[in-house]
């Protein structure tokens, strides 16, 4: 009975360890959060901060309440990594600086991309993203590098794995598109489609290319638009591709409306970078699957947005589109 309990706590302990010595990170957001946490494994905790369905500016409520309800973990946090653009800078990193110096926790030391623009939403651009992110993970905790790496390339190969098959980009590419300028690399230069145009909030361009001038160009141009099939959507940017739609129905184009999204756990069962590629091609990728085809178009086509964002569309918060133009 002794050794029993001589032994009790010492098996419990060797239960607990592995969370004790694992390295705790916090990340402004769940791009960042995603890598973190596959590359880092066991050997990582890792938080995020920003709600992923809405746009972190319209977070003022929301995020000092996350950080409340995740203080103790913060408090005692390992790594702290953030993009660095312009809604990290101004809706997520002070929130947590403060907290820390308000409760005399200490002083955050950000870890930021090097390229506060750079994108994700292609395999290259999650590739680079990941690399970079496992190059901290390395730095916080060399020990681990081995490791750390061995769950890199698994984690590279999983992208891939959500790349467009052969087949996939036949039938994907060439598609005319009305897209939204924050998601016109990922349309054009990966999936292939051909962009009749852009269109962006109203400092965009001097406003040449808002919602309501391509709607004009629309009625003035139909034949340009004939064969359009989707007008593609940014989902944390707000509304405002409802108009071109119905401009375009209204000219007997039969095009569809779909939401890309850029962060992971922003819809059900999108959980991840690769998954985030995943659902974004499945949007125009054609009813009618080939041999070789991985994923048939997800059904419905369309994810309603979060009614906050809807409310955003509706009172034409323009100015705020352009801080989640890539966050």
């Amino acid at each position: 009975m002794q050794k029993f309990r001589v032994i009790l706590p010492l098996l419990l302990l060797l239960l607990v360890i592995p969370g004790v010595n694992a390295l705790s990170v916090v990340s402004t957001t769940t791009v960042l959060w995603d890598p973190v946490q596959y590359i880092g494994g066991e050997k990582v905790q890792a938080i995020y901060i920003a709600d992923p369905t809405i746009c972190p500016h319209m977070q003022a409520d929301i995020i000092p309440n996350r950080i409340q309800m995740e203080k103790d973990f913060i408090r005692d946090a390992d790594l702290f990594i953030a993009h660095n653009g312009s809604v990290d800078q101004s809706y997520v990193m002070p929130y947590v600086t403060d907290f820390m110096a308000a409760n005399k926790y200490g002083k955050v030391d950000w870890v930021t991309l090097k390229n506060p623009s750079m994108t994700w939403n292609t395999p290259s651009g999650a590739k680079n993203l990941s690399r970079e992110v496992a190059g901290w993970l390395v730095a916080a905790d060399p020990a681990n590098q081995s490791y750390y790496e061995a769950r890199l390339t698994d984690y590279l190969v999983q992208i891939d794995s959500a790349d467009l098959t052969p087949a996939e980009r036949s039938l994907i590419g060439g598609q005319d598109v009305v897209v939204m300028v924050w998601q016109q690399d990922a349309a054009q230069n990966w999936l292939g489609l051909n962009v009749v145009t852009i269109y962006g909030p109203d400092f965009y361009m001097g406003g040449k290319y808002t919602p309501v001038k391509i709607v004009d160009d629309i009625g003035n141009n139909t034949d340009n638009y004939r064969n359009v099939r989707y007008v593609v959507e940014n989902m944390q940017s707000g509304e405002l591709a409802k108009g071109m739609e119905e401009a375009l129905h209204d000219k007997g184009i039969p095009a569809k409306r779909v939401i890309f999204t850029n962060f992971p756990k922003s819809i059900p069962g999108v959980d991840s970078l690769p998954d985030v590629i995943r659902y974004n091609k499945a949007l125009v990728t054609p009813e009618q699957a080939t041999p070789g085809m991985t994923n048939a178009a997800p059904t419905p086509t369309e994810i309603p947005l979060p009614g906050i964002l809807v409310l955003t569309g509706i009172l034409g918060g323009s100015f705020l589109v352009l801080l989640c133009r890539r966050q």
